[in-house]
């Protein structure tokens, strides 16, 4: 999908405008821009029932959990970073002059978060059905390898089951939260029979763990660039101190 289509789905340029505000910019003191942090809290919400919907009707033998973590696997930052690139928004979004210098066009999070923002403004601009088809074909690539997806990005249990076949056990706490309480970002330590391992951010706290985990998993086992099956990991070595 071309950047150019941007436009086309969402006919109202001020709203399109808005979603391509980072506050960074509309907070520099000569501008009175509205920024995108709005739009973001709505289409997150806009996008969770779309993607839920989508699970519920297309997978009617799945339990409860296993949409849930479906779900998340579909509406995480590293897919919705993924789906922003494929539009080309980075280019398109308005930054402050500090967040330009510290490459804020090619972060994840910043980019995710602009691609909720364009979700809320299609919503508010077409109305629920344009903004489900548009949600529906920008994730498409998603959607259709969901269930690779969901295995795939349970980082806690593939640590918890690694680290159990060598007597130990993972557990989580939250050390700092920061932003606003619409759009909070959760820093999580992850610790390995009590001692901290390590630390990782997420827009959530359950994205946070998921987050902390995959990188404990990477520094012990030296191969995790996605998580492995059972016999992968009971092949790998125990962790060292």
């Amino acid at each position: 999908m071309e950047a150019l289509r941007l436009a086309d789905r969402i006919t109202n340029a001020d709203l399109l405008r808005q979603a391509l505000t980072h506050s960074s910019y509309a907070n520099e003191g000569y501008r009175q821009d509205i920024h995108n942090e709005r739009l973001e809290f709505l289409g997150d919400a806009v996008l969770q029932l779309i993607v839920t919907e989508w699970l519920y009707t297309q997978h009617p033998d799945w339990a409860e959990g296993h949409l849930s973590q479906a779900r998340a696997a579909i509406v995480c930052e590293a897919t919705l970073a993924e789906a922003a690139q494929s539009l080309n928004v980075g280019p398109q979004l308005r930054l402050g002059r500090g967040e330009e210098r510290s490459g804020g066009r090619k972060k994840p999070s910043l980019l995710a978060d602009a691609m909720e923002a364009i979700i809320g403004a299609c919503y508010l601009s077409e109305g629920f059905a344009p903004a489900r088809a548009f949600v529906l074909d920008i994730l498409s690539f998603a959607l259709t390898t969901v269930e690779g997806r969901d295995a795939g990005r349970d980082h806690k249990t593939a640590l918890n089951d690694w680290l159990r076949r060598h007597g130990q056990e993972a557990s989580y706490q939250v050390v700092a939260a920061y932003g606003p309480d619409h759009a909070k970002t959760f820093e999580v330590e992850v610790l390995v029979s009590g001692e901290p391992r390590g630390r990782a951010l997420g827009r959530s706290k359950k994205e946070a763990e998921q987050q902390a985990a995959r990188e404990l998993l990477k520094q012990l086992t030296g191969k995790v660039a996605d998580p492995l099956t059972t016999q992968q990991l009971s092949d790998l070595s125990p962790p060292t101190n």
